[in-house]
């Protein structure tokens, strides 16, 4: 694994991050409709999406595009535990045998 890859997959995790600012703000109730789109949760959150795609856009151009995939599948995972560490979300029998899903097809697409 390069540096490159290691980039992707912390893009991976402020991907997962940004989503869960995302759903902790369309959670709220505002004064104006206006202010569900313009709070700081929602604008860090896009800042994020923005960093992200120009941080992956140059990482793809150092590592082949079939292991980018496989690293972005990653934020599923993030997303999982960041709800359940932060919204004390509870795990579900859906969502663990979703993520064992998607681990084991990274792995099997690794090994191949």
């Amino acid at each position: 694994m390069n540096k490159y890859m290691l980039l992707m997959f912390a893009g991976t995790f402020f991907t997962a991050f940004s989503q869960l600012l995302l759903k902790q703000s369309a959670g709220k109730k505002y004064k104006h409709p206006i202010f569900e789109y313009l709070n700081w949760r929602v604008i860090t959150a896009y800042a994020i999406f923005v960093g992200v795609l120009l941080l992956n856009t140059y990482a793809y151009t150092r590592v082949d595009m079939k292991y980018g995939a496989v690293i972005d599948t990653f934020s599923y995972v993030f997303v999982m535990l960041l709800s359940y560490f932060i919204l004390k979300e509870k795990f579900t029998k859906g969502k663990v045998i979703g993520n064992l899903l998607i681990m084991t097809g990274i792995f099997i697409y690794t090994l191949g």
